[in-house]
């Protein structure tokens, strides 16, 4: 079976050369898998994985729009369509200069079993565009998404393809992109998640993504009779994801002590609390994405020019910036430094090689796919909340989401302990995530 694993690798690298984050994820999915398709052929007979492989739809497009000196610029815009046995395609769109076809399809891969594990009816997509709304004006990226959004807009709808934010796409990007498209429809639904309160959003789910980090590590820590109070925690990031996590680590007794930034790390000694978090805020708000102000602000705290967060000395590590951010120098030093747990909070942030050392090495890993969940599964409550015409509190918000950030994790627990893995969260999410969809596919023919 290991040698029909790596077939189906080989087939996908060929298939896709030069998109090296679309081949570490097939790798790290389809290796766990090898227990479970020996005890299920059908799948291999019915060609599952071949499909499973090959997105359903890829649409690459043009985005023509003008700056604010007059000039005409031209990016190219993506939406991978990846797998809809579950439900309509469900994934974030991401604005940055590092966008092109296989991130995209690293993202909308790894998307299809996060959401999965949502135990909700959404499939996985991913799109975005190689833009970098970093520095432009209002007006800028107000053109830029209205041109992006009469391309993409061909595509989706509230009960086929449902978009959302992801890095560089945040509450104004999302609210051009919503206005376009209601502009050129005449149609008010949802067809965007992460939208503004006063027009649909849901209460909660910015911070969404990050409380449910911090939900699936307390069950991690609670599986060895461990909890989250008086822990020291190395964050990575300064946005959404890295401040909701920042302000329920705070709220469970934890003690965060970096955040970061592509311009460095900030180390602060007494703790990321209380006004600092509010500072986090305002970090976002500047647009400057930088993190060294921190440190200029509040006297406990040193800024480290250039470098990541991961020779810090701490109980527990989160990366919350993106992918690929720890790789085997920095899984070595956490080590070093008696690392017990990590938890994945952005996408796919640690390297193959740098996973296994630290598995090698005793360190409990909490897998992205299964650990980051919450923001996707709250996009659904949102997509429920506007069919419905309705209006969730934040209190019903935060209950479905703790309950649905215990569910995974039973989830990946079982199916790892189930197909002779142990506890292995990593191996176990993908079988969980894998298993529900593959279900489905079988159920709905040759398609």
């Amino acid at each position: 079976m290991a040698k029909l694993v790596e077939q189906y690798i080989d087939i996908a690298k060929k298939r896709n050369p030069g998109e090296p984050e679309f081949h570490q994820t097939i790798e790290e999915v389809l290796t766990s898998l090898e227990p479970v398709l020996e005890a299920n052929p059908q799948y291999v007979e019915a060609g599952l994985l071949d499909r499973l492989i090959e997105p359903e739809r890829m649409i690459t497009f043009r985005v023509p729009w003008v700056d604010d000196e007059g000039k005409v610029q031209v990016n190219r815009g993506f939406r991978v369509q990846f797998n809809s046995a579950i439900g309509p395609y469900k994934g974030g769109l991401r604005f940055a200069p590092s966008v092109y076809s296989g991130v995209v399809k690293f993202l909308g891969f790894e998307q299809i079993f996060k959401n999965a594990l949502t135990g909700l009816p959404i499939g996985g997509g991913k799109g975005g565009a190689d833009f970098d709304p970093t520095g432009k004006s209002d007006a800028e990226v107000m053109r830029f998404c209205q041109s992006f959004m009469t391309e993409l807009y061909k595509h989706i709808g509230p009960d086929t393809d449902i978009p959302a934010g992801d890095l560089g796409v945040g509450a104004r990007e999302i609210g051009y992109l919503f206005g376009q498209y209601k502009r050129i429809l005449d149609q008010y639904s949802g067809v965007l998640t992460g939208k503004g309160i006063p027009y649909g959003g849901l209460q909660g789910r910015t911070e969404a993504t990050g409380f449910g980090i911090v939900f699936f590590t307390r069950e991690m820590l609670a599986h060895f009779g461990e909890s989250l109070e008086g822990k020291s925690v190395a964050v990575s990031g300064f946005g959404n994801v890295a401040w909701g996590t920042v302000t329920k680590l705070n709220e469970l007794g934890a003690k965060v002590v970096t955040i970061s930034g592509p311009d460095g790390y900030v180390y602060d000694e007494d703790g990321v609390s209380g006004e600092k978090i509010d500072f986090m805020l305002k970090l976002r708000a500047s647009g400057e994405n930088i993190v060294e102000p921190y440190a200029e602000q509040f006297k406990s705290a040193k800024f480290f020019k250039g470098e990541k967060p991961w020779g810090v000395k701490a109980d527990l590590y989160i990366p919350c910036a993106t992918q690929n951010e720890i790789h085997i120098e920095d899984a070595k030093k956490m080590v070093e430094n008696g690392c017990k747990y990590l938890c994945e909070g952005a996408n796919m942030p640690t390297t193959n090689d740098a996973l296994e050392y630290l598995q090698k090495h005793n360190v409990i890993i909490g897998p992205s796919k299964a650990a980051n969940a919450g923001g996707v599964a709250c996009s659904c409550i949102e997509m429920g909340q506007n069919a419905g015409h309705t209006v969730f509190t934040p209190t019903q918000v935060y209950e479905q989401l703790e309950q649905i950030m215990i569910n995974i994790h039973k989830q990946a627990a079982a199916a790892s302990a189930k197909y002779g893995y142990g506890y292995d969260l990593v191996k176990g999410a993908n079988i969980a995530g894998f298993l529900r969809v593959a279900e489905a596919m079988m159920a709905q023919g040759i398609v």
